[in-house]
């Protein structure tokens, strides 16, 4: 699961930052626990529906790996003689005399 926070200009803020002339922000702490982001973490900044999004970046789930290994779902399980006959075949091609 991927954590994001979405800064929106109404509502209850969870915490506020002050940009200094140079353009640049400090990440609060209570932002910086949620994303588990420390010194030298790199943060990606998305806009998505008008809103801007804060990420991590670099880390990935478990689910997010999977889908972007499998888009159309997991593989079919194969038998231990699918997996077998599989290698054979890996084998057979790689060591063919040409």
């Amino acid at each position: 699961m991927t954590r994001c926070i979405t800064v929106v200009t109404c509502g209850m803020a969870l915490a506020r930052s002050r940009i200094t002339s140079q353009g640049q922000i400090s990440v609060p702490a209570e932002v910086r626990k949620k994303l588990g982001v420390g010194p030298g973490s790199l943060l990606q900044w998305d806009e998505e529906e008008g809103k801007v999004v804060i990420r991590r970046v670099g880390k990935f789930s478990c689910q997010d790996m999977q889908a972007a290994l499998f888009p159309d779902g997991p593989p079919k399980p194969l038998s231990a003689a699918e997996i077998k006959a599989s290698i054979a075949r890996h084998l057979k091609a790689k060591h063919v005399r040409r």
